[in-house]
C-alpha cells in the first residue's frame, strides 16, 4: 500500500523517540490520507511527508499539527478543502507523539496556584516543588501533576536529563538560599526557558549572587527576571498569563509585540 513508507517512517521516528505529529483526513474529500509533521526546529525547513490532497490544506494542517505538538495534545480539526478557516468541508484528526512539555515550579506562593491553572490550560505537565513541606501540599495545589516536598537544586539532578527547549523552570521564590541553587541547577540543563520572580532590585542583588556561585555571563543572560511580559499585571492570574506568554513567545520566535505593530502573516 502507499501508506506503507509512511507508516514504517513513523515506526522509525517513534523507536527514536522523536517527536511527529501523524494528521489523518476523518471526513471529506480524500478520507483517510494522510501527513507525517515533525517541528521546524528539527526538520529546519517547513516540509512534511505525505499529503491531505493539496498543498493549501497540507500548508495549513502542518502548521496546526506543529501546534498541537508543541504542546503534547492531539484533536480534531475542521477546515475548507484548500486548508481555509471556519469552514466544515474537511475533518481531520491530529494525532501527537510527544510527551507533553514540562514545567517546575520552585516556590509554594501565592502566584503559584493561578501558573499552575494557566500552565496546565496550555498542556503543561506541571511540578510544584519547595523544601517546606506546611506549604507544598496537594491540597494547596490540586491541579498540579506532581508536588514535591524537596530543595530545587536536589528536584533537579534527578529530573535535568529529561528538560528540554519545550520546557520550563519558574522560580517564584525571593529568597537567596532557594533561588541561587535553583537557577545554578537549572542552568545546567537544557530547558528552554528560566524565568525567576522578583523586582529589578532583587534580581540585581540575585545576579550578584549568581556571580559569586560561579555562573558567566553566558548563564545570566539566560535568565528572564523580572519575570513575564509588560502586560501590566497585578493580580496573580494576570502575572500567571504574562508568563506563559513570554514561554510561548520565546518558544515560537516572535517578537512579543502588539500583533496591530507588526506587518506579515500572524502564523507561521
Amino acid at each position: 500500500m502507499a501508506e506503507t513508507p509512511l507508516f514504517d517512517r513513523l515506526a522509525t521516528l517513534l523507536s527514536n523517540e522523536e517527536p511527529v505529529a501523524l494528521v489523518t483526513v476523518i471526513d471529506g474529500p480524500k478520507t483517510g490520507a494522510k501527513l507525517l509533521v515533525r517541528p521546524l526546529s528539527v526538520t529546519g525547513s517547513d516540509v512534511w511527508e505525505g499529503t491531505l490532497g493539496n498543498e493549501g490544506l497540507d500548508r495549513v494542517a502542518a502548521r496546526d499539527a506543529r501546534g498541537e505538538l508543541a504542546a503534547g495534545r492531539s484533536g480534531v480539526r475542521h477546515y475548507g478543502t484548500h486548508g481555509e478557516a471556519r469552514e466544515e468541508e474537511v475533518k481531520v484528526f491530529i494525532e501527537s507523539f510527544a510527551p507533553p512539555p514540562q514545567m517546575l515550579i520552585f516556590g509554594a506562593v501565592d502566584f503559584t496556584g493561578a501558573l499552575v491553572k494557566v500552565a496546565k490550560v496550555l498542556g503543561f505537565r506541571v511540578t510544584v516543588c519547595d523544601a517546606r513541606p506546611v506549604f507544598a501540599t496537594h491540597q494547596r495545589f490540586p491541579q498540579a501533576d506532581e508536588v514535591v516536598v524537596d530543595w530545587p537544586n536536589r528536584l533537579l539532578e534527578k529530573v535535568g536529563p529529561s528538560l528540554g527547549a519545550r520546557d520550563a523552570v519558574c522560580v517564584l521564590t525571593h529568597d537567596n538560599k532557594f533561588d541561587v541553587p535553583a537557577v545554578v541547577a537549572a542552568l545546567a540543563t537544557e530547558v528552554g526557558y528560566i524565568g525567576v520572580m522578583g523586582s529589578r532590585r532583587t534580581h540585581d542583588n540575585r545576579l550578584q549572587r549568581l556571580t559569586e556561585a560561579g555562573v558567566d555571563q553566558a548563564g545570566l543572560d539566560r535568565l528572564r527576571s523580572p519575570i513575564g511580559l509588560d502586560i501590566g499585571a497585578r493580580t496573580p492570574e494576570e502575572t500567571a498569563v504574562s508568563i506563559m506568554a513570554e514561554i510561548i513567545a520565546l518558544h515560537t520566535g516572535r517578537s512579543m509585540q502588539a500583533l496591530s505593530a507588526t506587518s506579515g502573516p500572524i502564523h507561521d
